[in-house]
């Protein structure tokens, strides 16, 4: 799937190059920002699944390709939460995507020895002591390595090679290499195996935090992630920038917690991600109406749609459609006559509005998400509508089988002055209300 994000990071890593950190009262941290991407098209969408019914493109030889990273696609990216990690030896400043629907990490990588100075955002290989690429008899590069559907083959030079396509079709690809996360002379991660893409479009690389094994949380052994996603103000010369912790996090006592659903990895179902943060969505309420929306629309069906995850990778939040047809029938119920008749925003949203983006969100309400325990995720009235462009603002909420995937994701819009933890090691997620502005 393809989406996109920045925010203010405090990590818990690492003390030595063996293992991340085994001392949990350790934590490290970075700013986290929450960034418009490209003019707001459509929602961005960079996560979650790989499709598994697109076929493999034959591998271009170096010579016929000077760009193997494709970016393009109908899904524009918009607000993204983005995090700078230092990677190499010494280490170098990366911006990475936060992703927590995505499994591979990866990073743009300069490697044209005519074009010097390389890009100052862009990691130099040459100039990190700790990096190396993976041959083609390396066990990754052998095909269906459980729980790693990763598509990978031999380059021109013998190097493996991945290609990696997200949901809405767009597809990464480079070499696999190992490098470690340097965050000071004595905390550093051992070497991990993340993407090393060339592209001339952008120098934003992919921190995957999904279940998979090889994401970064999983090879970095960190058992506990949390974030905080700053409120979208547009003001002239002002950045929202929030918070990102690897491990423990000071304000966790205050959290609510649900638990984590897993799956057997023999459980094959064509739309199911066994790795994505699954979670026992209830019901919805907008106001103080409950809609009608049977909790099997929420639950993954023999086939595994039904799917509810948290996605910081996804801008919006999408739903099935008999989940999506209730949320729309309620608005359209309390504000109906302003809706901006057929308008369908990126494609997948037709709750959309001219004129006061306040007046209207007054109107419509509250929504809230509801969880098991009484836990609730409530989006304030004031807070409904995204800003789209061109004067237009809509519900944040699209259907998710336009993007080809018959899913519940609650999106970053949804996770706004939130605290969203994720306890792997309890397999439990924690929600916390918070200025992310402002906190730290």
């Amino acid at each position: 799937m393809l989406l996109l994000f920045v925010f203010l990071a405090s990590l818990f890593l690492i003390s030595t190059q063996e293992t991340l950190m085994k001392n949990d009262s350790l934590s490290l941290s970075f700013p986290l920002t929450s960034l418009p991407h490209s003019p707001q098209t459509s929602p961005n969408f960079y996560s979650s699944f790989i499709s598994q019914t697109r076929k493999t493109p034959a591998h271009k030889s170096a010579a016929s390709s000077s760009s193997p990273f494709n970016y393009r696609s109908r899904f524009k990216y918009s607000m993204i939460l983005l995090v700078s990690l230092p990677i190499g030896t010494p280490p170098q400043s990366q911006q990475m995507i936060l992703d927590t629907g995505s499994q591979l990490s990866w990073i743009q990588c300069h490697k044209n020895v005519h074009r010097k100075p390389p890009p100052r955002t862009v990691f130099d290989p040459s100039l990190s002591s700790s990096f190396s690429v993976l041959p083609c008899n390396h066990p990754l590069c052998k095909p269906r390595i459980p729980d790693f559907t990763l598509p990978t083959s031999c380059d021109l030079n013998r190097l493996c090679h991945y290609s990696y396509f997200y949901a809405d079709g767009t597809l990464a690809e480079g070499n696999l290499v190992r490098e470690k996360i340097t965050f000071s002379t004595s905390q550093s991660t051992p070497p991990l195996i993340l993407g090393c893409a060339e592209d001339t479009s952008d120098d934003k690389g992919i921190l995957g935090m999904n279940l998979g094994r090889l994401s970064f949380a999983s090879q970095a052994k960190i058992t506990k992630f949390s974030y905080c996603v700053p409120t979208r103000q547009a003001r002239p010369g002002f950045t929202p920038t929030g918070s990102f912790y690897l491990g423990e996090n000071p304000n966790s006592a205050r959290f609510q917690y649900i638990s984590l659903l897993t799956f057997p990895q023999s459980q094959q179902m064509p739309n199911l991600d066994p790795l994505a943060h699954t979670v026992a969505l209830q019901g919805i309420r907008i106001g103080n109406k409950k809609l009608n929306i049977p909790v099997s629309a929420f639950r993954a069906g023999p086939s595994g749609a039904g799917q509810s995850m948290i996605d910081s990778g996804s801008e919006f939040t999408y739903l099935v459609d008999e989940a999506y047809n209730k949320v729309r029938e309620e608005v359209v119920r309390r504000v109906g006559p302003k809706l901006k008749k057929g308008y369908v925003y990126g494609g997948v949203s037709d709750m959309c509005f001219d004129g006061k983006a306040m007046e209207i969100g007054r109107l419509i309400g509250n929504m809230v998400f509801e969880f098991e325990k009484g836990v609730e995720i409530v989006i304030e009235k004031e807070r409904v509508l995204a800003a789209v462009g061109g004067g237009v603002h809509c519900v944040g909420i699209g259907r998710s089988e336009m993007l080809g995937a018959a899913s519940n994701i609650i999106g970053n819009f949804h996770q706004q002055n939130l605290w969203v933890e994720f306890d792997i090691a309890n397999r439990r997620v924690g929600f916390g209300k918070a200025d992310c502005s402002r906190s730290v």
